[in-house]
């Protein structure tokens, strides 16, 4: 689990607070961590593009791999599937730099 603020939380932290999701998961967005046991909870009761972004999140931030790729592509719209590269552009941040340093 992550202590600090870095790449990776900006990553989930974008995904989470997508327009449409953020006001269902700012309760469980911490300065430093996430409550992936209520947000899973509170996905229950979301459209299942909703449901989809919260277990990318939660994917990217615990390595669950309970997400496959075809979903990505098949189940999520533009801006949805947009925002997920943006995501992972964000969390991918420091090992990006250090390629660069390489």
């Amino acid at each position: 689990m992550q202590q600090q603020q870095g790449p990776e939380y900006a990553g989930v932290r974008h995904i989470l607070t997508a327009p449409h999701l953020e006001r269902r998961t700012t309760p469980y967005i911490g300065e430093a961590e996430f409550d992936f046991v209520g947000l899973y909870s509170e996905a229950e009761t979301m459209s299942g593009g909703e449901e989809l972004l919260v277990r990318i999140a939660g994917d990217l931030w615990n390595a669950n791999r309970d997400v496959g790729l075809w979903e990505l592509v098949r189940r999520l719209d533009r801006a949805n599937f947009e925002r997920v590269l943006e995501a992972l552009q964000l969390a991918r941040g420091s090992f990006a730099d250090q390629e660069l340093a390489a």
